[in-house]
């Protein structure tokens, strides 16, 4: 009777356990050069750096901005290099990071300052990138990005 009672309990420890197993779980951390691309990706939207942007963002990259339009590689890169426009830098807040093998989601909250055409402006945004790894490298293949409502 002892041996099935204490088979009964381990039993119930390990389910319990197992119950809880995936709430436990400590975020791994993003793949280094998933990271680097990341941070790369992000520097070159602030400094208006072509040559990056053009390394990282997919040719086949769509962008559904702040105000739901459409936008392609060409006019996400015109937006960062045009004379006038410089973002400030930024820290992204409340992260999400999934990355789903050769595919990542990432994003969060951004409050977005900076300078267009002269004009301070700033908003607060929630943003999330689809990266995939392609031929070997991190490209951003899609963009949504939504603003967040003043208060």
């Amino acid at each position: 009777m002892v041996a099935v009672q204490t088979r009964f309990r381990r039993f119930a420890v390990l389910s319990i356990l197992a119950l809880l197993a995936p709430g436990l779980a400590v975020a791994a951390p993003l793949p280094a050069d998933l990271a680097a691309a990341a941070h790369a990706y992000d520097e070159a939207q602030v400094h208006g750096d072509r040559a990056a942007l053009e390394r990282l963002v997919a040719d086949d990259y769509v962008l559904v901005n702040g105000a739901g339009q459409v936008q392609d590689k060409a006019r996400l890169i015109a937006d960062y290099v045009t004379p006038g426009f410089k973002l400030d830098p930024f820290t992204i807040e409340e992260p999400v990071e999934k990355v789903l093998g050769d595919t990542a989601l990432l994003g969060g909250r951004v409050n977005m300052t900076g300078t267009d055409s002269g004009q301070r402006f700033a908003l607060v945004v929630r943003f999330v990138d689809t990266w995939a790894r392609r031929d070997g490298q991190w490209r951003v293949v899609y963009s949504q990005v939504t603003r967040v409502a003043k208060p």
